[in-house]
This record gives structure tokens, sequence and C-alpha cells, in this order.
């Protein structure tokens, strides 16, 4: 396919994202299937071209002066990716699969600098604003627009089997991460540039690697699970942090992965095998499967449900689709989970929460909540284990409180995460 080929089918996927609403690798996976004829580089470019504009959807809305899908699609070709509007024109003159040439309406507003109010400049919904300024203040813009970026690829050495110098130099084009000592990252790219399959390579067949963003690797590292302790992975999911947890463990001790979805926690028997992992006891649901538990955890990590406003680089979609409804929800959860989770924490234990968001309503709001409700709690400052385990001349996250982190795309160069840790009184 060619370029106006390209543009001409993410107009039509935006088109179908209008009128039926949903994730959207979904829909580009449905158009695939509709359009066999597309090659892989193809579908890989027109996912380029609408990932982008949901990224930046409302300042594109903002210069364009409407949000329908082609004002989107041209917005993200010229001001986006600094296609040559002439260059446009002469390649779709002559495609039958092209969308119409730009008009010279729609090249003066390519190039015009409207005003908009901040929350178009931050790419966010109205809504939104407000909190991502509590939680960022003067530098709220410029957090925002690192949301707006592509992500990198980024993988997890798995030290049971493989060492970091090792995987670089069977992994071509990757580098050392900035932060985790086993991070290694293939950097974005640009325009129609495809992201490395590495599910494919020899090197993740082996289990030498995992596909994590090094925020989530840092997160698992600083609840600093030791050689010999009981964890309680609570909210295990597909078990990235557990897998983290125990080569952090050396395979010594026990990790108990639980999950109240069964169907989460489906792909994580075959991620332990390949990843050579012997100190893990993964429990379905109900929670009465953990009752023998109780008291006994030296570590519980809790990564709670939430909006997933810290992911917006990879699924921009959803910040689209959050509602003020929806994060109420989210943050009752939370709460609940949390309470469900400190009956796990032994005395002098500690209980480790953790959120794949931004919003103080998530994470430090909670933190307050549950310290006020939990007097036998305290929190513990993450600034001595982060130097422990990164060293002071790494890129550092952000506090509220001095002893909480919040990473984010700026900050960090990762997705965005917070983390608390809280002791349990000795009794």
């Amino acid at each position: 396919m060619r370029l106006g080929g390209r543009a001409q089918a993410a107009i039509e996927v935006l088109a179908d994202l209008d009128a039926r609403p949903r994730p959207v690798g979904i829909a580009l996976r449905d158009w695939g299937a509709a359009h066999r004829f597309a090659g892989s580089g193809d579908r890989s470019a027109i996912g380029n071209i609408v990932y982008d504009a949901f990224r930046s959807r409302s300042s594109f809305a903002g210069q364009m002066g409407s949000d329908d899908p082609r004002s989107l699609v041209l917005a993200t070709l010229v001001v986006g990716w600094s296609f040559d509007i002439e260059r446009l024109n002469e390649d779709w003159r002559d495609d039958r699969h092209a969308p119409d040439v730009v008009t010279a309406e729609e090249a003066q507003k390519l190039a015009a600098e409207p005003p908009m109010p901040d929350w178009d400049v931050a790419n966010l919904p109205e809504w939104l604003w407000p909190m991502f300024e509590d939680s960022f203040e003067e530098e709220a813009l410029s957090e925002a627009h690192a949301f707006t970026q592509r992500p990198p690829v980024d993988l997890r050495v798995n030290a049971l089997k493989s060492a970091r110098p090792k995987v670089l130099k069977a992994l071509k084009g990757s580098e050392p991460g900035l932060i985790s000592p086993l991070s290694i990252r293939f950097p974005p790219g640009t325009r129609f540039s495809r992201t490395p399959n590495v599910q494919n390579d020899a090197a993740y067949q082996k289990g030498w690697v995992e596909v994590q963003d090094e925020g989530s690797q840092i997160i698992a590292a600083l609840v600093d699970a030791k050689p010999g302790e009981t964890i309680l992975d609570f909210c295990a999911g597909a078990g990235g942090k557990t897998l983290a947890m125990a080569a952090d463990m050396e395979n010594r001790g026990q990790i108990h992965a639980f999950d109240t979805d069964k169907a989460r926690l489906a792909p994580i028997y075959d991620r332990l095998k390949r990843a050579g992992t012997r100190n893990v006891q993964v429990h379905a649901p109900p929670i009465e499967s953990l009752k023998t538990l109780e008291g006994r955890c030296d570590r519980v990590l809790v990564d709670a449900p939430c909006s997933g406003s810290g992911t917006w680089r990879r699924r921009p979609d959803i910040k689209w689709r959050l509602t003020p409804e929806q994060l109420d929800a989210r943050i009752e959860e939370q709460a609940r989970v949390l309470d469900d989770a400190k009956a796990f924490v032994r005395p002098g234990g500690y209980l480790c929460y953790v959120t794949c968001s931004v919003l103080p309503a998530e994470n430090e709001n909670q933190i307050e909540r549950f310290l006020e409700e939990n007097q036998d709690f305290a929190l513990l400052s993450l600034g001595e284990v982060w130097e422990e385990r990164f060293g002071a001349d790494k890129p550092k996250p952000w506090s509220a409180d001095g002893c909480t982190v919040t990473l984010t795309p700026a900050s960090t160069q990762t997705d965005g995460f917070f983390m608390a840790v809280m002791e349990k009184a000795a009794g």
C-alpha cells in the first residue's frame, strides 16, 4: 500500500471507532481481517497513524477545528510527522485508494497556531486536567506532553538464566535501560517504524528476557523481596512482577501469586515455566484459597486495579474513554483490595501498594485514607531502597511526600507508576 492507502485506512479505522467504541487494538485487528491484502508492514503503518492520532487527539482537533477522522489523520501526518502538504497531494492525486487531496482551507488550518485551553494542549479530557495539575503543578504540561510520545519496547533480563551483556549482544538494536540494571530497551521509532517482535526471538523463547516496561521492573525491585521470604502478589495478573521478584529471590523462599480474575492469571503458567521459576505457587480465586497465609507474609504486593493513566503512551485511547464514574469505581475497588490484603501481612511485615496511575485520587489519597483507618501501619520512605537498588545518579521519580514515588515518562522515561510501602507494627 502507498501512503495514501494507509492514510485512508486509518481514516476508516477511526470512523469505525467513532461508530463502535472499543479498544484500538481490536478495531485494527478487525480492519486487518476484512482487508487481508494488506501486509504486516501496512497494518503496522496504519496502526502507527491511528495510535498517534489518539495520543494527540485534542491538540490535533484544536488545530483543525474538528475531531473528525480525516482531520485527525491530516494533523497526524502534517503536524505530528512533518509531512509536506504538497508531497501528500502529489502522491494522492494519482492514487485511487488515497483520501481526497488536502484543500486550501485545510492547509491553512494545518499551518496555523490557534489558541487552545491547557487541557487541549495537554491532550487530556477537560475533567482530568485539574487532577493532573494537582499532581504535577507547574510541570503539568511537560508531563502531559511526555504521555503523547511513543513508548519504547522494554525487556527485563531474567537473572535466573542470563545476564544483560549477553542479551545485549544477542538482540541487535537494543541498548541498556536508564535505571534498572536488568533493563534492555528498543527505542521508540518514528512515522512508519515497526515495533520489534521480540517474542519471536530466541532470547525470549529461551527465557532470557521478559517483555516488561522498565517502570514495572523498578516497582518490582522496590518491593525488595529477599531470598527465603514469603511473598504474596495479591493482584498478580499475568505475573510480570511475580517473575521479577522470583529472580530477585534467586528461586529461594515462596511467592504466592493470586488474582481475583482467573482469566488474568492464565498466562502466568507458561511464563513461569519459560523463566525457570521454581518458587512460585499460583492461587486461583476465590480469596479463601489464601486462608493459610493470613498474618504470615513478609511482604504483600497490591498492584491495584486502576484507571491505567500511567499507560497512556501505549494505550492512548483509554484516556478518552475514561469517565468520572469509572474512576470513582476504581477508587472504591482499590480501597477494598487494600483492606483485603492487609490481613496477610505479618507483624513487622510490609504492605506495598502500587498502581499504574499518576492521579492523586488513586495514589496519595488512597494511602492517606488507609493510614487514617489502620493505625497499626506506618508509611516508610522508598528513597533508601531506591539508592541501594539503582544508585544516586539515575533519573529520579516524583515524590509528593518524600516517601512515596511516582514514575512518569518525563521524569524516569518509563510508564507511569505509583508506589507506597507501609510497615505493620511488630505487635
